[in-house]
């Protein structure tokens, strides 16, 4: 199965992709953070005309689309203007309509925080997240990797929702993403990709009736 793994830098998810065996691509406009001929540097819409089976969009530019910033489009950060603010909302929009959209990729996922009510209205064809998840819900002890707190939205197409594969109730979850000092790299450590969670989706999502390795 061709699989294409949008808006990624890391590798995380393609990595799990192809080691399940299947045929993954990571794609970004930033270089891989590991040599890797497997990357694609440029925008993902330049390279959706491919024959993929899967599209994957871990990391979509959501700081202008989740709950949690919403505030910064009625009271801008410094340095920046309130117009720029509702020009990168709508910069963000029109990315995920076009990721959401695609017609001739059969299996779509989304990734994305929990949106504002602005986001949602600009958004071509949304509709509510199929599944909401927390990278612990796919660890195995206290200091997995995956053991963070972290509501994750999922929107799917033709992608049955992701079985838990970890052991923990959550009590012992870090809020490592969110207690982030601010930082030229604190949107990476926001946006990292967590381990099982990619081989969940790996396992789960590349066994789906139809899919070809």
């Amino acid at each position: 199965m061709m699989v294409l793994v949008a808006c990624e830098t890391s590798g995380t998810v393609r990595d799990a992709f192809n080691k399940a065996g299947h045929d993954a691509w990571s794609v970004d406009v930033l270089p891989s953070d590991t040599p890797s001929n497997r990357h694609i540097q440029d925008d993902v819409r330049n390279v959706l005309g491919s024959s993929w089976d899967m599209l994957i969009v871990c990391h979509p530019p959501c700081t202008r689309l989740c709950n949690s910033g919403v505030r910064w489009l009625h009271t801008p950060p410094p340095n920046k203007t309130k117009e720029q603010m509702w020009e990168e909302l709508e910069e963000g929009c029109d990315l995920f309509s076009t990721l959401w959209n695609v017609s001739h990729i059969p299996h779509v996922a989304v990734e994305n925080p929990i949106m504002h009510r602005y986001a949602k209205e600009r958004i071509k064809n949304f509709e509510p997240a199929a599944q909401t998840i927390q990278p612990w819900h796919f660890a195995q002890s206290e200091d997995d990797p995956d053991n963070v707190s972290k509501a994750t939205c999922l929107w799917m197409r033709n992608l049955p929702k992701l079985e838990r594969t970890g052991t923990l109730a959550g009590k012992t979850a870090r809020h490592e993403c969110h207690s982030a000092a601010p930082s030229k790299n604190r949107w990476k450590i926001r946006s990292k990709f967590f381990p099982s969670v990619a081989s969940a989706m790996a396992n789960q999502w590349g066994s789906i009736q139809g899919a070809t390795i």
